[in-house]
Formats: C-alpha cells, sequence, structure tokens
C-alpha cells in the first residue's frame, strides 16, 4: 500500500471538487470539499477519513476504496488508480456492462455511410445504426452475435467466418475470466458449448486471438455480394468494442451500402 501517494491523491481529488447540492455550508475560503463533507458523503466516520489523508490509516477495504470514489466522483481511470494505490485488486462488475456512453451512441448516429454497432463482453449488440440493422438484420431480436454464429449458423458471411469464430472464442474466455460471477455468460456458453462442436473444439484449442482489421466478403438477402472491411475499436473503460463496417471507395459494394444507408433511414 503507497500511504503517501494514496493520501496525496485523495487530497487532490477532494480539492478539486465543487460542494455538490446536497451539502450546505457557508462562504468557503479554500477550494474544494472539506475533510468532513467527503466522510459524510463517503458514509464514514471523519477521523478515519482524516487519517487515510494524513497516511496514518489502515489498509482501506474495497468497499471503503469504493465508497470514495463516489465520493470523490472519479473517472474509471481514477477508480483503477485509487484502488492501484492502495493495494487492493479492482472488484469486477458481476456482468459485462451494457449501457453505451452519450458519446458512443452520437458516433454511430454521425457515421451514416458506415455501418456500426456496439457489442458488450459477451458479444450482445447493445447499440447500432441504422445501416448495422439493415446490413445484419434483427438485431433487435437476435442481438449475439457469437449466438448467431455458432448456433444460427446464417449464411451471411461467405468469408472470413472461421475467422470470427476464433476471435469470439477468444473475448468470450477473457469475459469469463472477468466477470465469473455472471450468470448471464455462464448461460451463453453453456448454450453455445451444448449447440456447437465447433465452439467446443475451439474452447479447447486455447487459441488466443486480437480482433483488428479485417477484410471479408457478405451475401446481403437483397443485395448479394459485398466485399467490406471490418474494424474493431475497444471501448476500454466500458469493457466494450465498436464493430466498424464499411467498403472501399468508389466500387460496387461502396454504391450498394449507400443505397442501403438511404433506404434504411428513409
Amino acid at each position: 500500500m503507497a500511504r503517501d501517494e494514496l493520501a496525496r491523491f485523495l487530497r487532490d481529488r477532494r480539492e478539486q471538487l465543487h460542494a455538490p447540492s446536497t451539502v450546505t455550508a457557508p462562504q468557503r475560503r479554500t477550494p474544494g470539499l472539506r475533510r468532513e463533507e467527503v466522510a459524510d458523503l463517503a458514509n464514514m466516520s471523519l477521523d478515519y477519513y482524516v487519517r487515510l489523508e494524513q497516511a496514518r490509516g489502515p489498509r482501506p477495504s474495497p468497499q471503503i476504496l469504493e465508497a470514495l470514489a463516489g465520493a470523490l466522483r472519479l473517472e474509471p481511470a481514477e477508480r483503477i488508480h485509487l484502488f492501484a494505490l492502495a493495494g487492493q485488486n479492482l472488484p469486477s462488475p458481476e456482468n459485462p456492462p451494457r449501457e453505451v456512453t452519450p458519446h458512443v451512441t452520437d458516433l454511430l448516429r454521425r457515421l451514416p455511410l458506415a455501418a456500426a454497432l456496439v457489442t458488450s463482453a459477451a458479444y450482445d449488440v447493445v447499440a447500432f445504426n441504422p445501416l448495422a440493422q439493415a446490413l445484419f438484420g434483427d438485431l433487435d431480436t437476435r442481438p449475439n452475435l457469437a449466438r448467431r454464429r455458432f448456433l444460427d449458423r446464417e449464411q451471411v458471411l461467405t468469408d472470413g467466418h472461421e475467422d470470427f469464430a476464433e476471435i469470439a472464442v477468444s473475448r468470450l474466455r477473457a469475459s469469463a475470466d472477468r466477470y465469473p460471477r455472471s450468470q448471464h455468460l455462464r448461460d451463453l456458453l453453456a448454450q453455445l458449448s451444448a449447440g456447437s462442436a465447433e465452439f467446443r473444439d475451439l474452447w479447447a484449442g486455447k487459441q488466443v486471438r486480437l480482433p483488428g482489421h479485417r477484410t471479408k466478403s457478405m451475401l446481403h438477402p437483397e443485395l448479394g455480394l459485398l466485399r467490406v472491411n471490418c474494424d474493431v475499436i475497444p471501448i476500454a473503460d466500458a469493457d466494450q468494442q465498436i464493430v466498424f463496417i464499411t467498403p472501399d471507395p468508389d466500387t460496387p459494394s461502396a454504391d450498394a451500402l449507400s443505397w442501403l444507408a438511404r433506404a434504411a433511414v428513409s
């Protein structure tokens, strides 16, 4: 536990905060919250918090650190730093996050000529734009890409299908390690294992694959064969990924996707 660094971090963050609306206090002569205000917001004794700021306290528990992170309104990266300074392992949430931040949702909206979707660590599609819906279809009713790949065996992808299978299994294995208490993930993995010999073989093989740039062909029921690029960008603080599907410019596939984009919003 880095007591001095933890104490300095707590002081710095406290002094950067304005009093929330729930705090009533007279005119302030110094910036930031008072120690008693932080202690009250974190539901802990003032003496305990003072000892932490003076590098005299015991190592705080994960519950105390979570309370401090909330009271000090820490960003995700700051919360990670707080736990590291206290020498505690960062607790993982029970399930993969599904909430999509507004700026990511807005990004999807501002890319009308790219099919874009966001997947959780369980490969649930948690956000998508109109072109992605038109390209994949049924994202509302069949939102899990791993289940579509291994159980539905849909004939949408004519190549690149095996690459995605290996990438999906690698990501799901890592997600299972991060969310050991997630019943949602356990149910999904059980369904995939029971219904797909290919999934069982890949899971047993322990391959490690990372997403990145890929080019693949998609067979659309109305537009026929489309040649597209698939790029994946991680959203680290939400443990999610944005998938962008775009054609090369000035190609028949670009013309087809442009038509599909217009039809999707008409």
